[in-house]
């Protein structure tokens, strides 16, 4: 089934934070679906099929790593960007050689974030072609 536009999964424990962001987002006429922790973000992943994932590191349950790992496997071609409050650079190089798209720490301007998703989408597109 063929969508127009471009979804985006936004993980993030934090409700308010992913509320709000995924409210700019959409006013970017970007198709937004919330998770809340690992288990979710993989769940819709495999549901909803994103075309970009904006993922935290930090949160309960599974690390954001992990879950990076797990949908890298499922879902090769889905691009992850990591937007993060607490991100080294050690998690840094982890996430890219894992496939991570790009690392991103918050707090980052809407346009900054806007800009990397595309990117990331065409990089998807260009992949599956």
């Amino acid at each position: 089934m063929e969508r127009e536009g471009i979804t985006v999964l936004l993980v993030d424990d934090e409700v308010a934070f992913t509320r709000t962001l995924a409210q700019r987002l959409m006013m970017r006429d970007l198709r937004v679906i919330i998770a809340h922790d690992g288990e979710q973000a993989l769940s819709k992943t495999q549901k909803e099929e994103p075309d970009v994932i904006v993922l935290d590191l930090n949160m309960p349950g599974m690390h954001g790593m992990d879950v990076l790992r797990e949908i890298k496997k499922v879902c090769p071609d889905t691009q992850v960007i990591i937007l993060t409050g607490h991100g080294t650079d050690k998690e840094e190089e982890e996430a890219t050689k894992l496939g991570g798209f790009w690392f991103l720490k918050k707090p980052t301007d809407i346009e900054t974030l806007e800009d990397k998703i595309k990117a990331a989408f065409k990089e998807k597109t260009a992949r599956t072609m």
